[in-house]
C-alpha cells in the first residue's frame, strides 16, 4: 500500500510536522489533502467570534456538555471548521449547512465533492480536507495511564495485542496510541461507527516501522501517522494516492 509523502517515524519517536501559514490563496486541488491544526484554548474575543458562526443546533449541542471547557472546545472546534470550509468555498461560515450520516459523520449538505473530517483531544484540533476522497483523522494526547492492557484487550485485535506485548516497555505507550489513532481514523473514514468491528481489521503499531493496514479493502487507503505537537499522536487515512499532503496552521499567534 503506498503512503503519504510526509515524515516517517524514527526508531524512538515520530518526527514533528512543520506547520505553515498559507502563503497563497487557499485552494484544494484534486491531488491534494490539506491538514489544518488549531488550538482550542483561545482568547474570549476569538471564542466569541468563532461561536457566532454556529447554527442553533450546534449551540444546543454545546450547551449539553457538563463542563464549561468542553462547551467552549466544542464551539471553537466547530466554529473553526466552518471558517475553514468557508475559506475553501468562498462563502460565509454561517451560511454552511451540514448533514450527518447514519453513524454521525459530518458532510456538507450541498457539496458532496468537498470531503472533510475533524478530531480534537485535550485542546488540540486537527481538520483534514480533500476533493472526492474519503478521509478519517484522529488525534490523541499521550496519556500513559490510559494505555493499559485492559483497554487494549477490549479494543485491539489479537494480532495488535500480540505486537504490543512483544515491544519493550518503553515503546508500549507510543505504540498503544499509534494503534488507537490508526484504528479510529480507519473507522471514521468509513463513516460506519462501531458497526465496523474493531477486531475485523489490523493496523501495525511498532514505532519506527511503516504504517500498515490489513483489511479487506486495504488497497483503497493510504495511512500515515505523525506528531502534530509534543505529547500528541495523530493518524490520517485517505482514499487513493494524493500527490501532496499540506500541513497548515490555523492559529495566527501559536506554532
Amino acid at each position: 500500500m503506498p503512503s503519504f509523502p510526509v515524515p516517517v517515524l524514527s526508531s524512538s519517536a515520530m518526527q514533528c510536522v512543520n506547520w505553515s501559514r498559507p502563503i497563497r490563496p487557499v485552494t484544494l486541488p484534486e491531488n491534494e489533502i490539506d491538514v489544518w491544526r488549531a488550538w482550542l484554548d483561545v482568547e474570549p474575543q476569538e471564542r466569541d467570534r468563532l461561536s457566532s458562526y454556529l447554527s442553533a443546533d450546534e449551540r444546543a449541542r454545546a450547551s449539553r456538555f457538563v463542563f464549561q471547557h468542553d462547551r467552549e472546545h466544542f464551539a471553537v472546534a466547530r466554529g473553526r471548521l466552518r471558517e475553514l470550509l468557508g475559506t475553501y468555498l468562498h462563502r460565509s461560515p454561517q451560511s454552511l449547512e451540514f448533514r450527518t450520516g447514519q453513524y454521525g459523520k459530518l458532510a456538507l449538505a450541498d457539496r458532496a465533492d468537498l470531503r472533510f473530517n475533524l478530531t480534537h483531544s485535550y485542546g488540540l484540533a486537527l481538520y483534514a480536507f480533500a476533493m472526492n476522497r474519503e478521509l478519517g483523522i484522529d488525534v490523541e494526547k499521550i496519556r500513559p495511564e490510559f494505555a493499559g492492557e485492559g483497554i487494549a484487550e477490549r479494543y485491539f485485535s489479537a494480532a495488535e495485542q500480540n505486537e504490543l506485548r512483544e515491544l519493550p516497555a518503553d515503546l508500549r505507550t507510543s505504540a498503544f496510541f499509534l494503534c488507537w489513532t490508526r484504528k479510529e481514523a480507519y473507522v471514521k473514514a468509513h463513516g460506519g461507527g462501531l458497526q465496523i468491528p474493531l477486531e475485523s481489521f489490523d493496523v501495525s503499531l511498532t514505532p519506527g516501522k511503516p504504517e500498515t493496514l490489513r483489511s479487506t479493502d486495504s488497497e483503497r487507503w493510504n495511512l500515515r501517522s505523525f506528531e502534530p505537537a509534543p505529547e500528541y499522536i495523530a493518524s490520517l487515512i485517505g482514499e487513493g494516492a494524493p500527490e501532496s499532503l499540506c500541513f497548515w496552521n490555523a492559529d495566527i499567534d501559536r506554532h
